[in-house]
């Protein structure tokens, strides 16, 4: 195949082998330009950019694009010379644009008895618009209407290039004039009061200050400030310590109420306590008397006495059934004397 370089230059025939690796080595794609041509053309290219720049390239031919539009006027035969002026207004906003206009007459009635009077108006509208449109179709009948179209002289992409300039003009001029009214020079006569920035100069004459009152309004004003600040600590500190005194006293209290319920309890444990036995007689002479001794156990609780299991209900004898009755046993008759068997 034939290769072509990133930069358009000529590699020449070469295997597609070593182009592949040409295009690995770059670090580049391998792109098959002309599949028909023999040999085979193809390029080392990025294609992912490739396809960004056309991309992009297609995007601003359709901003760039231009569509012209057909604008449609209509007259009556007897249009009053206002409402002229008002349509042909239209037709030159229009056409200026790059768009074409079709300016259209309705007949009605006998007046399409006089289609001369119509080619006479489109003919008048004509010279009238010929300095942004030229005439693309004279006067023809159509049903009850009579049509001309006009075309624009500039087509639309010179009208919004010429429009462009026109925008740029206007707003160089504009900055023009701001950059000139901004080096004008101050006029400083000594006519003129001078400019300052104290607030005293916009006071009456009768209400002029010096420096030494306003100093001392505002040494005044930072005192009514300290003492209103002063006031207010105080305050605060008089409260902290009104309920630092209410949680003391309120310690002293519950302190005082927990001694009383001990006390109370050893007393009811003193009494309930019994009293010990007299102290024994010393062993010998200068010997300290002999310990208590000590308290005897309590007896353990008795127990409690369970209660007499129920005696067991006898059970009732039963009653014999009384004994069916045998049946009469059957006995053979007796022959009577005098007769056989």
């Amino acid at each position: 195949m034939r290769l072509v370089g990133p930069a358009g230059e000529q590699v020449g025939i070469v295997r597609i082998e070593d182009a592949l690796r040409l295009a690995s080595e770059s670090d580049l794609d391998l792109v098959e330009v002309a599949p028909q041509a023999k040999p085979p053309v193809a390029k080392l290219m990025d294609f992912g950019k490739y396809k960004y720049e056309a991309a992009v390239k297609a995007r601003e031919a359709r901003k760039n694009q231009t569509n012209t539009v057909l604008k449609e006027i209509r007259f009556r035969l007897k249009i009053d010379t206002h409402d002229y002026e008002t349509k042909r207004g239209h037709a030159m906003r229009f056409l200026g644009a790059g768009d074409k206009v079709k300016a259209m007459i309705q007949f009605r009635g006998r007046e399409q008895q006089r289609p001369e009077m119509g080619i006479r108006l489109l003919q008048k509208f004509a010279e009238d618009v010929a300095e942004v449109g030229i005439v693309e179709s004279t006067p023809r009948i159509d049903g009850r209407n009579m049509v001309m179209v006009i075309g624009p002289v500039k087509n639309k992409a010179e009208a919004k290039a010429e429009a462009r300039r026109a925008t740029q003009r206007a707003d160089a001029k504009a900055a023009n004039e701001a950059v000139k009214a901004g080096t004008e020079k101050v006029d400083t006569t000594p006519d003129k009061a001078p400019m300052t920035q104290s607030l005293a100069d916009l006071l009456p004459d009768g209400y002029s200050t010096t420096a030494s009152q306003e100093a001392a309004e505002e040494a005044a004003a930072q005192e009514v400030i300290a003492a209103e600040v002063a006031a207010k600590e105080a305050a605060a500190q008089e409260i902290v310590d009104r309920e630092k005194a209410i949680q003391d006293k309120a310690d002293q209290e519950v302190a005082a109420a927990e001694a009383a319920k001990a006390a109370k309890a050893a007393e009811k444990a003193a009494a309930e306590a019994p009293k010990a036995p007299a102290k024994a007689p010393a062993k010998a002479a200068g010997a300290k008397t002999a310990e208590k001794p000590a308290a005897a156990p309590k007896p353990a609780a008795a127990p409690k006495p369970t209660a007499a299991p129920k005696p067991m209900a006898m059970p009732k004898p039963a009653t014999p059934k009384p004994a069916s009755k045998a049946a009469p046993r059957s006995t053979p008759s007796r022959p009577k004397p005098g007769t056989s068997d």
